[in-house]
């Protein structure tokens, strides 16, 4: 994929005295007082910022936070917090600038080189969601070069992700947004293989055409949770009262077949750990497969399936990791997970995993330094397995070319 990238054109001096438009993903969750709760991503948008500051660009960045209404300002919905810690972060003071769109200025003088100001929620503006041409000219307006940094939001064509990328005079793609593409392209473009890929989640439907994608890629299709009793119902074993859907027996025997048709398989498991109650103290049974009773919950896969399928994860050559494969908040019901976790991290294979309950498993399990690349994206990710061209990715492209 052909793109510009910011980290080049702040090494070949094209930054210095230029006006820089960040648009990042600061999206930090909240408690009910108002504080962060967890702050990975305005870490991880520091990289680009610096990489702004020292090239000598002035420099604004947005972000969008929680789902505010359009034209409604409360300040729950305010980057004020998100200010304060990039301020103690970057160790400056990082004025938060709202009513933005139509221009600002920062103490009666425009913003100079080697200044940063954070732009109040972008989702503030009217027009922002449905991509308004008349704020996206705007928002290009104020800045010499657009960089997009922010992977999270890659799938939506938005006014502070499509538009301005499509009138800023030059649009490029941060280091963050950056290494999220290469990490992709390698992993899903020209893979070394067996390339594995492991999809797990409750419902089949939210997946079903993800699992149709990958069914024409991979090596391999793991599938775990709600998804792999579905599976298994499928295939003619029993799953008592465990979470699944039989509307969609048919899709799933399609992917099964279409895996068998490229030599392929869907791993089914040869063993399960059960429970009579979806609770956290729940007695957990480990049982054949076959012998899974009709009040039993399948909660995990067993020590057997786990094995079986960390010894194939040993020797991919690339996975692909959204989802763990049971309960894994409870102990009694996160070996499975466990298991894979530490194959992946054991294994010499290429691994690029994302989504929120995946990135809880890395972080449970302490894999984060052996997984070899960690997605910020949830919805974003999804879609690239899908085999979707994301907006972001489509209009850098053409930004790049034009």
């Amino acid at each position: 994929m052909n793109f510009i990238r910011f980290a080049d054109l702040c090494s070949q001096g094209k930054v210095r005295g230029q006006r820089v438009f960040v648009r990042a993903d600061l999206n930090v969750p909240l408690d009910d007082a108002g504080h962060i709760v967890e702050d990975t991503r305005i870490h991880a948008a520091l990289t680009c910022l610096r990489m702004a500051l020292d090239a000598g660009a002035a420099v604004m960045v947005t972000s969008h936070l929680g789902r505010p209404t359009e034209g409604e300002f409360h300040p729950r919905d305010s980057l004020a917090p998100v200010a304060a810690r990039l301020g103690e972060l970057l160790g400056r003071e990082v004025p938060l600038i709202s009513r933005w769109v139509d221009g600002f200025l920062l103490a009666g003088q425009a913003l100079a080189p080697g200044q940063l100001v954070l732009l109040e929620n972008c989702r503030l503006n009217p027009g922002e969601k449905k991509c308004d041409e008349t704020l996206s000219r705007k928002m290009a307006a104020l800045c010499d070069i657009f960089v997009h940094d922010a992977f999270g939001t890659a799938h939506r064509a938005e006014a502070s992700t499509y538009g301005i990328a499509q009138y800023a005079p030059i649009a490029c793609a941060g280091p963050l947004l950056a290494s999220e593409i290469d990490a992709i392209h390698s992993a899903m473009t020209d893979p070394r293989r067996p390339l594995v890929a492991i999809v797990a989640g409750s419902k089949v439907s939210t997946k079903l055409t993800i699992l149709k994608a990958l069914a024409g890629k991979v090596d391999q299709l793991i599938v775990g949770g709600g998804i792999a009793n579905t599976f298994m119902l499928a295939s003619g074993l029993p799953i008592g009262k465990s979470l699944a859907e039989p509307g969609l027996l048919t899709q799933a025997r399609a992917v099964i077949e279409l895996m068998k048709a490229r030599g392929a398989e869907v791993p089914i498991p040869t063993d399960v750990v059960t429970a009579k109650e979806f609770r956290s103290d729940a007695r957990a049974t480990i049982k054949a497969a076959t012998e899974v009773a009709d009040d039993d919950l399948i909660l995990d896969i067993g020590p057997q399936t786990t094995a079986r399928l960390a010894a194939q994860l040993m020797v991919a050559g690339t996975i692909v990791w959204n989802g763990p494969v049971g309960v894994f908040e409870f102990d009694a019901f996160a070996k499975g997970t466990e298991g894979i976790a530490r194959a992946i991290a054991h294994s010499d294979a290429f691994s690029i995993a994302g989504g929120g309950d995946t990135l809880a498993a890395i972080a449970k399990y302490g894999i984060q330094k052996d997984v070899g690349y960690i997605s910020t994206g949830g919805g974003a990710f999804l879609e690239v397995l899908e085999g979707k061209l994301l907006p972001a990715f489509e209009i850098l492209e053409w930004r790049a070319s034009d």
